[in-house]
């Protein structure tokens, strides 16, 4: 868990919370996430620690977090009177009083969400219209590979203007 500035998606730039959780279903291979090291914690545990921080959002972040975020866990921390987002394959059940959904599909893998408040897809040269039409969502971001292919998806983008740049703004900042 640490503080920092959200560096991707529609909330770029916001605060937050963020409580990363290890484990996937999915361990792309360019995941930035230690799936080998943890330590468990109960919901109030993470609510203390998230309470020490006056910012607005607490972001739920992988990993894949829907395979261990509970509905305590979120009510905990809207009770601090923060807004909870995460970020998700979309193939598990999420809980219900999340406040923003941020769905980053991966190819071969069904997701069981069939809506969000942005679909957020890493551009391989792969086919990504699929996403579009099949998760319905107020906000479609597109987002190079680890920094790696940044004007490749620019061009994509400039052909396809239904989808947006997310850059991960982090990365390019050096911090966490």
């Amino acid at each position: 868990m640490f503080v920092s500035i959200q560096g991707e998606g529609f909330h770029t730039g916001m605060p937050a919370f963020f409580i990363r959780y290890s484990g996937c279903n999915c361990k792309c291979p360019f995941c930035d996430t230690d799936h080998e090291s943890y330590t468990e914690l109960t919901d109030e545990e993470i609510a203390e620690q998230a309470k020490a921080y006056d910012v607005p959002w607490a972001i739920l972040t992988g990993g894949e977090p829907s395979l261990q975020a509970t509905e305590h866990l979120i009510d905990l921390l809207h009770k601090q009177g923060k807004k909870v987002a995460i970020e998700t394959n979309g193939t598990h059940d999420i809980p219900q009083n999340i406040d923003w959904i941020t769905c980053s599909p991966k190819d071969g893998l069904a997701p069981l969400l069939r809506s969000a408040n942005e679909v957020k897809v890493v551009y391989q040269n792969n086919n990504v219209e699929h996403w579009h039409n099949e998760i319905k969502a107020q906000h479609y971001f597109l987002q190079p590979c680890s920094c790696s292919n940044t004007q490749e998806v620019i061009d994509y983008i400039m052909k396809h203007p239904h989808w947006r740049l997310s850059v991960q703004v982090h990365k390019y900042l050096n911090i966490q």
